[in-house]
């Protein structure tokens, strides 16, 4: 184990996907964090990541062996609106590792420097975005929600300047590849069907082997992209999780959750909750999260045209049906884990309209997403911490409880199931908004890491609950609450 064992593979494709470049150095680089275990997982040496070499490897200010720089091309809908050219505008693709089970993995540099796609912007990132990144994509990857992982972490010595001047920040994020949506619509607009192909083979061998011999590529690359996020978004609902900006160039055909930007956790449950400052629209709110995944899906579709078959009518036809089976998959796996987060072995028929009274009773009485669940798994389980001192049902569910408690009593999962499956999907702590502000505010304006460090220790242990870190699973107080989330860019 060492420095970073690079095996690149998206950089002997055409030179149509991107455009060498190194990261821009900085001046003085200072380590933030490094995520060991993700390193050690990828066969580098997080000792090596610590020491000065590693941090300037980070900054951008030294170029590994092996690595092979580049700053990926794609277009994309954002908030509905379709940019035919955007691409990586302060991200440096540095090169790709393999980790012990031999699974291929992206190291990028996100605030590396400017880039031709950077729009006239610097191509840098403030400490703030580059630290909610790393907080919400470490708890995400320990709620068990496919994402891309934070593998390190430094200041640059340098200002950023957005509303106002801003200490500067690099994240040297991983995943399984930053293929996104808007990489297949960039091809497609073009209208160059033979590095669409290219594209499609190249996705097919990297994130759904299985399928890579099929007798229509792009057919099967649709309906495994489609099967990913009909996974994924589901486990976005459940946690109260709302992304804020998802753009075709947001949503990775590997199903990872991808640019945690202005994201944010629900407290107080209310279905067309909004974070995002951009977005005004609501287009992106809690409740219309599944919806824009199955649109986004069909800009896909879209896109895989011209090499799903040789005959319009026909390719038309048979990207219909796979995005049509978006609904039904993406309900399966919703009911599924309503099961798991309400300790039963399924959700039947019978059982909807339990399901329904309990969001509009959560909805109604602003009760916290959170802890309303996860006080469902102390009544289930009678575990020997409860968060009954920090959460008690209001009045108004006593019916409801009543008649959930008979339908766990008419259940067949042993007790021991139960209290697995429902620890796992009811967590006791989030990356709660107005902590992760405060981690934020103290980096920022006192160059204090500790709020930060503490906070992703919490949030990267989701359960069981501890009475002495109550205060990472209490909601904000009404001074507290944050309201509006912002990117960055």
């Amino acid at each position: 184990m060492g420095p970073i064992p690079f095996d690149n593979t998206y950089a002997r494709l055409p030179e149509e996907f991107y455009t060498r470049l190194p990261p821009t150095a900085v001046a003085t680089p200072g380590l933030i964090a490094v995520n060991r275990p993700l390193a050690g997982e990828l066969g580098i040496d997080p000792g090596w990541l610590a020491s000065a070499e590693g941090v300037a490897a980070i900054a951008g200010n030294h170029l590994p062996e092996g690595a092979e720089p580049l700053a990926a091309v794609y277009a994309g809908h954002q908030f509905g609106s379709y940019n035919p050219q955007l691409g990586d505008g302060r991200a440096i693709l540095l090169g790709e590792v393999l980790d012990e089970q031999g699974k291929r993995f992206d190291i990028q540099l996100k605030g590396a420097g400017p880039t031709p796609y950077s729009r006239g912007g610097d191509g840098r990132s403030p400490l703030g975005p580059v630290l909610r990144e790393y907080l919400l994509s470490e708890a995400m990857y320990a709620l068990g929600v496919p994402t891309t992982r934070a593998l390190a972490a430094v200041t640059t010595g340098e200002q950023v300047a957005r509303d106002r001047f801003l200490p500067g920040a690099i994240l040297a994020r991983v995943a399984a590849s930053h293929i996104r949506i808007g990489t297949f619509q960039f091809f497609a607009a073009r209208q160059d069907p033979d590095t669409l192909a290219t594209l499609v083979d190249y996705t097919l061998q990297r994130h759904y082997p299985e399928r890579a011999n099929a007798d229509n590529p792009a057919l099967a690359l649709l309906q495994a992209v489609i099967a990913a996020q009909a996974a994924l978004i589901p486990r976005w609902q459940l946690l109260g999780f709302i992304h804020g900006v998802m753009n075709t160039d947001n949503m990775l055909v590997s199903g990872e959750t991808i640019d945690y930007g202005p994201c944010a956790f629900i407290d107080d449950f209310d279905p067309a909750k909004v974070f995002s400052s951009i977005d005004h629209g609501g287009r992106y709110a809690y409740r219309n999260q599944p919806g824009i995944a199955h649109w986004n899906l069909a800009v896909l579709a879209q896109a895989l045209l011209p090499v799903l078959h040789n005959d319009q009518e026909t390719a038309v036809a048979l990207a219909q049906a796979a995005v049509d089976d978006f609904p039904s998959l993406f309900e399966a796996a919703h009911l599924r884990g309503l099961a798991d987060k309400l300790g039963l072995d399924e959700i039947r028929d019978a059982d909807r309209p339990l399901v329904d009274e309990l969001f509009e009773l959560m909805s109604g009485g602003q009760v916290d997403f959170t802890l309303c669940f996860r006080r469902l798994f102390d009544l289930a389980t009678e575990p020997e911490q409860p968060v009954a001192e920090l959460f008690e049902f209001p009045d108004s569910f006593i019916p409801w409880l009543s008649r959930w408690r008979q339908r766990l009593d008419a259940d067949q999962l042993t007790p021991e199931t139960r209290t697995r499956r429902m620890d796992r999907a009811n967590p006791a702590f989030i990356p709660r908004n107005h902590l992760v502000e405060a981690a934020i505010r103290a980096a920022e304006d006192e160059g204090d890491f500790g709020p930060f460090e503490k906070l992703l220790d919490r949030v990267t242990h989701p359960s069981p609950f501890a009475p002495e870190y109550r205060e990472y699973a209490l909601p904000p107080g009404p001074e507290e609450t944050v309201s509006r989330t912002f990117c960055g860019t």
